[in-house]
């Protein structure tokens, strides 16, 4: 009996010694060419998920106007683009995330669905607002006005639908050959 109590004291403390052996000297994959670790897909959307639904918006305080849409894709085009892409063009940078940034102007394998346009309004204001940790996603809530990441989060779930001209040439590709990542939108 000693020796099976020594053996689960000895497995409780070397495990653990092992693990951050491991982590302590570089072997989990944290590059991002790198294949992800078993289940880290799992591990980081269910807590991301749970989350998010606990903490979202469930109604926007501005409606889809021409003009609150026209704002959006402005602040889309200046401070999202650069990882998200374009209407008709994927971002080369994005691709090269871990994981990559989703293209928010892409149709989905069905065809219906454009970008997160099937999200719930607040699932996306949310992950403006707050970003996406170990993904690259920044949190805009000290960067953007509330009222600015309505504005992107309107334009977004409208993206598989007719948007006004104005906002429709925001988020074209630009003219110039080499992309440039942009400045942050000033807060108002």
């Amino acid at each position: 009996m000693g020796r099976f109590i020594l053996g689960v004291i000895l497995g409780i403390v070397l495990v653990p010694a092992g693990v951050l052996a491991w982590f302590r000297w570089g072997n989990p994959p944290v590059a991002v060419a790198d294949h992800p670790l078993p289940f880290e897909k799992q591990i980081t959307s269910v807590p991301l998920h749970a989350r998010i639904d606990r903490e979202m918006a469930k109604t926007p305080p501005i409606e889809p106007s021409d003009d609150n849409l026209v704002a959006g894709a402005q602040i889309y085009s200046d401070n999202c683009a650069f990882c998200h892409g374009y209407r008709g063009k994927s971002s080369d940078f994005g691709a090269h995330m871990f994981p990559s940034a989703p293209q928010l102007w892409v149709r989905h394998h069905n065809g219906k669905v454009v970008g997160v346009s099937d999200d719930p309004l607040g699932e996306t204001y949310w992950k403006v607002a707050n970003g996406i940790r170990l993904t690259g996603m920044p949190a805009f809530d000290h960067i953007l006005t509330s009222e600015q990441m309505w504005q992107v989060t309107l334009l977004l779930k409208n993206a598989d639908e007719q948007l006004p001209p104005a906002a429709a040439a925001m988020i074209s590709p630009p003219s110039s050959a080499s992309p440039v990542a942009p400045a942050p939108a000033k807060r108002k």
